[in-house]
């Protein structure tokens, strides 16, 4: 059964028992552009304390360095570019280090710009993506576009993730890249969330815009490099080996019990789900124990309201 937190004794008994927290940013730390209370006061209480804290984002529309600037802007300071694991990041250090493409080799993109940076930092050349030549200002689709017959030869890999200028000529576009060479260039997703939330809203995830292009050729992507896949844990804990040797020191924070819980119960890490996203308390009662959080809490903020 899940254990709730209501006092400043079981926070801190948290702060003695856990080295690494891991954080969900959007549900725990901020609602969209809207910063949840009490979060600087939070990450400043664990930094105080000589804690290690990790960002887990499945948000691939932004780079690392997107991230920071957001964080500044929410007035959350002191955050480093190497605390930040986003989907776009985890994705292209699993094509660079697992997939180990050559840097000749050019991506396809079907997403947002966060991608397209994070594999430009390592040196890959990108294109689909954000290219303006793809979106449909308004003209009729043309059936005998000759990019359909013209694909590009140097392309060695499919990287997508979520989109929000989707389009039929994007789709198409990708799919062609899919299907090309009997099927075995390798298709990567950087997460598979059917649903965006964001302002109290949900929209179209990245899950829901792979699917179409998946069904339609036949294929599942190759790896997933967003939560819950272990792709992502396995690069955090090769940044943090402590973490990776004594992962019962590591506390996951999320909003969401099929991505963010699972995330940290299948990396061996307890966890503890906030009640500012999308799930309930009631939610967490009718959990069996293989599915339920380790703690769950109202807000992440009640850790330094606690402490006063």
């Amino acid at each position: 059964m899940s254990v709730k937190i209501t006092s400043k004794e079981q926070v801190n008994d948290l702060l003695d028992k856990y080295d690494y927290f891991l954080f969900d940013c959007d549900g725990v730390l901020w609602l969209g552009d809207h910063l949840l209370p009490s979060i600087p006061e939070t990450l400043s209480l664990l930094k105080e304390k000589n804690k290690q804290v990790i960002f887990v984002t499945n948000n691939s529309t932004k780079s690392r360095n997107d991230y920071l600037k957001k964080f500044e802007k929410l007035g959350i300071n002191n955050v480093t570019k190497q605390e930040i694991f986003g989907s776009s990041y985890a994705s292209a250090i699993y094509i660079e280090k697992i997939l180990k493409l050559p840097k000749d080799k050019k991506i396809w993109v079907l997403g947002e710009k966060g991608i397209e940076q994070e594999l430009k930092e390592l040196g890959y050349t990108t294109i689909g993506g954000t290219d303006p030549d793809l979106t449909s200002n308004g003209t009729p689709f043309d059936l005998n576009d000759p990019r359909f017959s013209n694909l590009d030869n140097d392309v060695g890999c499919v990287l997508c993730g979520l989109l929000f200028d989707v389009n039929y000529l994007k789709l198409s576009l990708t799919l062609q890249y899919l299907l090309k060479d009997n099927k075995t260039i390798p298709f990567i997703a950087t997460n598979i969330d059917s649903t965006f939330p964001t302002n109290g809203k949900l929209l179209i995830g990245a899950g829901s815009i792979i699917e179409t292009v998946s069904f339609a050729s036949s294929r599942q992507p190759d790896a997933i490099c967003g939560k819950p896949n272990q792709s992502m844990m396995n690069s955090i804990k090769a940044d943090f080996p402590k973490l990776g040797e004594n992962p019962r020191r590591g506390l996951m924070i999320g909003d969401r019990l099929n991505t963010d819980m699972k995330f940290g119960r299948d990396g061996n890490l307890d966890t503890l789900l906030v009640l500012t996203g999308i799930e309930t308390e009631e939610n967490v009662k009718q959990l069996n124990a293989n599915e339920a959080p380790t703690y769950f809490i109202n807000k992440l903020g009640d850790f330094y309201e606690f402490n006063q």
